[in-house]
């Protein structure tokens, strides 16, 4: 299971990254920002999630929670204040993905990185799972997804409304399902549009100007 965060993924995409202040969107227990804070002890880490169940637990840890509706409230930060925003399967739970974007972007500095990984409705399962007319896992109406992703989908919306302004440097796959880890890793990595979740660095590469709220106009 904990294959499906991809926490790997996030361990090497942290190589060569100047990290002073990172965000965790959806942080949970705080298990992302523990990677953050090992490769950068003295990284400002704040978590964001809606509700303080586990706010003692991250103070703990060093980490600053913050209780916010991301979907209609702003960040709690300046312009181009943030080196590294992680929004780890917590997208597929969320509507207000152009808002929730266009804060992400404000926040971060020129050269810094959203980390994003989604379940992948394309996932080699949910394709073999279609063909017999079940539907696939990750986007079932009794579970809490509202909002379905796949590699070349996510690709377009970046490319499209953020093409100007990012750079996606790189794209993973983790947990590939139904396989043991053993195999599991190795197929992600050889097969990452087949993996379970889909993971994407992006990187901003200039300044943004409103281009996730202007799209809806």
């Amino acid at each position: 299971h904990s294959e499906t965060y991809g926490r790997h993924i996030l361990q090497e995409g942290l190589k060569n990254i100047d990290i002073s202040r990172c965000v965790d969107l959806g942080c949970g227990s705080g298990e992302d920002l523990l990677i953050v804070k090992h490769h950068y002890p003295k990284a400002k880490c704040i978590g964001i999630d809606y509700g303080s169940w586990n706010l003692e637990k991250l103070i703990q840890m060093g980490i600053e929670p913050i209780s916010l509706n991301i979907e209609n409230q702003q960040f709690p930060f300046e312009n181009e204040s943030i080196d590294f925003i992680i929004a780890n399967q917590i997208l597929e739970h969320t509507k207000e993905i152009f808002w929730i974007n266009h804060e992400i972007f404000r926040s971060l500095r020129i050269g810094g990185y959203l980390y994003l990984g989604v379940p992948n409705v394309l996932s080699l399962h949910n394709r073999i799972l279609g063909i017999f007319g079940v539907h696939p896992t990750s986007t079932k109406l009794i579970s809490a997804h509202v909002r379905v992703f796949s590699k070349n989908d996510t690709i377009n919306f970046y490319s499209n409304i953020a093409g100007r302004f990012t750079s996606i440097e790189k794209f993973s796959g983790s947990q590939f399902y139904p396989f043991p880890k053993i195999m599991a890793r190795p197929l992600s990595t050889i097969l990452p549009s087949l993996a379970f979740s889909i993971f994407f660095m992006i990187k901003k590469t200039e300044e943004y100007k409103g281009e996730f709220i202007e799209w809806l106009i």
